[in-house]
């Protein structure tokens, strides 16, 4: 019998995962799966708001910024996140609703996010001016990490290399 790996074996047992690189967030191994195939199948089919604005905010054209697109934080999936600034961008469209907006932004807060809304109408209408606030609101915000990189290497790692240059 072959070996299954860490997350196909939390798969079967539907237990939490190991926590590597932030993922996890006490949900079961099936759930993470499953919220990762959503992100996965939003990013495929995005609407026609959202794609326009994914054009402005990739490959770092806001001011330098770098966004991803539809990651997962906690057990919510959101349009648009640049994890230097923890700054989340919702593109609000007919799926979202008021009061779950509501409780899923508290909670977001709670871990450190900060979120702007942008209506699907000002993305089709005035992209211009949405990209405008998205960077203001980018300039507003702090660094989340003190250094450039969140994970350093370990202390003295390259030093040797750096000196001998």
């Amino acid at each position: 019998m072959r070996s299954l790996n860490p997350l196909d074996q939390a798969t079967r047992l539907n237990s939490p995962p190991l926590q590597g690189r932030g993922r996890g967030w006490g949900l079961s191994a099936g759930r993470l799966a499953q919220l990762a195939g959503f992100a996965h199948k939003m990013r495929r089919e995005p609407t026609e708001p959202e794609r326009r604005l994914w054009a402005k905010l990739s490959r770092s054209q806001l001011g330098g910024y770098k966004f991803r697109r539809q990651p997962v934080i906690g057990p919510f999936i959101v349009d648009f996140l640049c994890p230097q600034k923890a700054l989340i961008v919702e593109v609000d469209g007919d799926t979202h609703r008021a009061g779950s907006d509501k409780a899923r932004d508290t909670t977001l807060n709670a871990l450190g996010y900060r979120i702007i809304r942008i209506a699907n109408h000002d993305v089709m209408q005035n992209i211009e001016g949405v990209c405008a606030a998205i960077f203001g609101a980018l300039e507003q915000a702090p660094d989340r990490w003190a250094s450039p990189h969140p994970n350093p290497s370990p202390e003295g790692e390259g030093l040797l290399e750096d000196q001998d240059s």
